[in-house]
């Protein structure tokens, strides 16, 4: 029997309207959503839309004029939605794909931005790579508190996989940011249906998993798009998050965020035959000082003890873990940042461990 998700997007046509559908999850925040859409400087109208979703936020009214100003100047085809209920995140990522209606789907968060021309040179590469089902992006990620920027890539040029296990084992933990987050809306419906992924904020996780085991996938060297740490996080306002996360807080070293990579890992290695969970806490490991860092700033004793919880749960089985540790408790989280920022600039990408 279908479930209720299912019957909503079952029969919807899958002729694309349009090249590309910039999906944007709206909540509670209409200064930065304006921000956002006034980056958005595609230079063929006729090719893009843009779908926003907002999840029943206290600003609803404010958003709703944002939307309203923005479409009577706007050269763009603007859909906007507005939730009956508060979904939280990964349901209302599910909402934004089932309304969109372009080949490609283009994640936003409502506080980033694109970079002046980047959507431009973006809609060329997907053009020249019409193969490639889901496309992982580098970016730029901007502090508006220092005015420091930095370029964040994977990999030194364009990469290109083949369907398998090879390209969910690259991309898995490189797919967390959504501005950016780039698939084609046929491969995404098709697992819309899966309720594994909800509430943890990681649906996206599952859903390129999924398409990159089935479909050829890519890295795209050249950013679109910018990160721009100036908004705390909001998740846990909806039912489904709440007491799970607290809104203002970071989520990357919550217990129940991270437990949730290992969910959506365990069922895929059940699924697909494979036995991939013990190489992404590996991977985690050895790239943990943002989920270590964020809790150094709350004393050592507190510290230590997040250390122990996530050796718990599988994390600190690497030495650079614990390299980080000590560093963490020597020099504390800012210097430490600025150290591997420093290397990351040198090597012109993130560093392979």
């Amino acid at each position: 029997m279908k479930n209720d998700f299912q019957n909503k997007y079952i029969d919807i046509i899958m002729e694309n309207k349009f090249f590309l559908s910039i999906c944007i999850p709206s909540y509670n925040r209409p200064v930065t959503l304006r921000r956002l859409l006034e980056s958005i400087d595609y230079s063929n109208p006729s090719e893009l839309q843009i779908v926003i979703c907002e999840d029943k936020s206290p600003a609803r009214e404010q958003i709703r004029e944002t939307v309203s100003d923005f479409k009577l100047h706007s050269p763009y085809s603007v859909k906007y939605i507005e939730n009956s209920i508060n979904l939280g995140f990964d349901r209302n990522w599910k909402e934004l794909s089932i309304h969109a209606d372009g080949e490609y789907l283009l994640y936003m968060g409502d506080d980033d931005g694109f970079i002046k021309g980047g959507l431009d040179n973006y809609s060329r590469w997907l053009k020249a790579n019409p193969q490639y089902a889901y496309i992982l992006r580098s970016y730029i990620r901007r502090n508006p508190s220092d005015n420091s920027v930095e370029v964040f890539k994977y990999y030194n040029n364009d990469v290109f996989f083949e369907a398998g296990e090879r390209a969910y084992k690259e991309f898995f933990l490189k797919s967390v940011s959504m501005s950016g987050y780039t698939i084609k809306r046929e491969s995404s419906l098709r697992h819309l249906d899966s309720i594994l992924g909800d509430n943890t904020l990681l649906f996206q996780l599952y859903l390129l998993a999924e398409v990159c085991m089935e479909s050829p996938s890519a890295y795209c060297n050249t950013p679109c798009v910018e990160l721009i740490s100036d908004q705390p996080q909001l998740f846990g306002n909806s039912e489904a998050e709440k007491g799970k996360y607290t809104p203002g807080k970071g989520v990357a070293s919550n217990y129940n965020f991270i437990q949730s990579y290992f969910r959506i890992t365990e069922y895929l290695d059940n699924k697909h035959g494979i036995n991939l969970t013990p190489y992404f806490k590996k991977e985690m490991s050895k790239y943990s000082l943002y989920i270590l860092g964020q809790q150094r700033e709350y004393g050592i004793k507190h510290f230590m003890s997040h250390v122990k919880k996530l050796r718990e749960i599988g994390i600190g089985n690497t030495f650079i873990f614990y390299l980080y540790t000590i560093g963490l408790v020597v020099f504390g989280e800012k210097i430490c940042g600025k150290i591997v920022r420093s290397i990351k600039r040198i090597i012109g990408h993130r560093p392979r461990l």
